[in-house]
């Protein structure tokens, strides 16, 4: 207890207790996670423990899917107020008629990569003529290969893609395949680093992807005028703003609520995640939306590029 209060105050706001009742007060909203628990939801993690959210009136029930491929679904079905989502699947779950929309940010930059061993034959991405590059989910994954190919000269037929389904690293280690594509940069190159090798990141945004948030806040268009929103999006901005000014405190605060996630991989993850996170939430970028929207038409993952608005708004407090 005592030093869940010393946290509390370095972050600059009073204590609270973790698994205090709800207010009667407090309306409640469920988030669907993307995946597990990681340093990639700290905001919001931090904005629960801290009681940030309960200072907006709002009781936030975070919940990790049981299938990774639900929560859009489940959201769409009303199952759920708000789904962290993945702006690029955003697009293909709109063009598929899904009434979600984007109202909130919170990983403001690709987290995507590809990757090689430091101490292997690619150097270049002109050195991946004629390797085999392993991939996990075909569709967005193929487009990024194409578009940073292409700023080499190569394209698609150049290289052998392999799926591995989700044994990334394992599959780049063993020799399997000479590259990924779908690792993250926050994660996959640590994991590498702990198995005692190092790792060569290709960023997509430096090869002709335009830049993209990894991370979004989306609900269904039904609810936009639904006034616990904004102040979700109030919450959370807060609580990085926090963060960013003690993440010494905020890693220890994070690890208070989840402390199964004190590792290496972890610690390193939630260092390398803070930079990237988006520090104005609800802020909307429309151009680079517009011209991410362009691309997926492009590499043909979409029909037609779709308005702004129709899948991404910037809400009014």
């Amino acid at each position: 207890m005592q030093r869940r209060t010393f946290l509390a105050a370095s972050l600059g706001l009073p204590a609270i207790l973790k698994g205090a009742p709800a207010s009667a007060a407090e309306d409640k909203l469920t988030v669907l996670l993307e995946w597990f628990v990681n340093p990639d939801h700290a905001p919001l993690v931090l904005a629960k423990e801290l009681g940030l959210f309960a200072k907006h009136g709002l009781a936030v029930d975070l919940v990790p899917p049981a299938d990774p491929s639900a929560p859009p679904r489940l959201l769409a079905a009303g199952q759920a107020d708000i789904a962290v989502h993945y702006q690029p699947n955003l697009y293909l779950d709109v063009a598929n008629g899904l009434p979600l929309v984007r109202f909130g940010t919170l990983v403001s930059s690709p987290l995507n990569t590809l990757i090689v061993l430091e101490d292997g034959p690619v150097k270049t991405l002109a050195d991946l003529k004629g390797r085999r590059i392993g991939y996990s989910v075909s569709g967005f994954e193929e487009a990024l290969i194409g578009r940073m190919l292409g700023s080499t000269g190569l394209n698609a037929t150049d290289v052998e893609l392999v799926n591995v389904n989700f044994s990334l690293s394992p599959s780049l280690l063993a020799g399997s395949v000479d590259a990924i594509i779908g690792g993250y940069r926050n994660f996959e190159l640590t994991q590498i680093a702990i198995e005692g090798r190092k790792g060569r990141a290709f960023l997509p945004e430096e090869h002709g992807v335009p830049l993209y948030d990894e991370l979004i806040y989306a609900t269904r268009r039904d609810l936009l005028g639904d006034p616990r929103l904004p102040r979700f999006l109030a919450a959370v901005e807060e609580a990085t703003t926090r963060l960013l000014a003690d993440r010494q405190a905020g890693w220890a605060l994070f690890l208070q609520a989840h402390p199964d996630l004190d590792d290496r991989l972890n610690r390193q993850a939630f260092t390398d995640t803070v930079p990237l996170l988006a520090k104005r939430p609800g802020a909307l970028d429309k151009e680079r939306y517009a011209e991410f929207g362009a691309f997926l038409k492009e590499r043909g993952l979409i029909e037609a590029a779709p308005p702004v608005d129709a899948v991404a708004v910037e809400l009014r407090a």
